[in-house]
């Protein structure tokens, strides 16, 4: 399977979840890919800026899209935000 196949695959099993879920979830989610494939996955989209890893108070990585610009840069200002909504540089 291509590299970029199964980071979509895990890219949209992570944008279905409401709330973060944790790393074992995730490869559960996608039965069809290796632990290996997920942990990948989830670095290159972290690396991208496109999800967010945490490490809960039972030592387990949680793992959470960003559901807007505003999310991915949680200090950015309501003129910024209304900014980069827009598309405006």
């Amino acid at each position: 399977m291509a590299t970029e196949t199964f980071i979509d695959q895990v890219r949209t099993v992570l944008q279905q979840q409401t709330t973060g879920c944790a790393m074992e979830e995730v490869v559960g989610l996608c039965p069809d890919l290796t632990w290996n494939q997920v942990f990948l996955a989830i670095d290159h989209l972290s690396r991208q800026g496109e999800v967010r890893v945490t490490l809960d108070a039972g030592r387990a990585y949680r793992i959470q899209t960003y559901r807007s610009a505003a999310d991915a840069c949680p200090t950015v200002s309501p003129v910024h935000h209304q900014i980069i909504q827009q598309g405006i540089s």
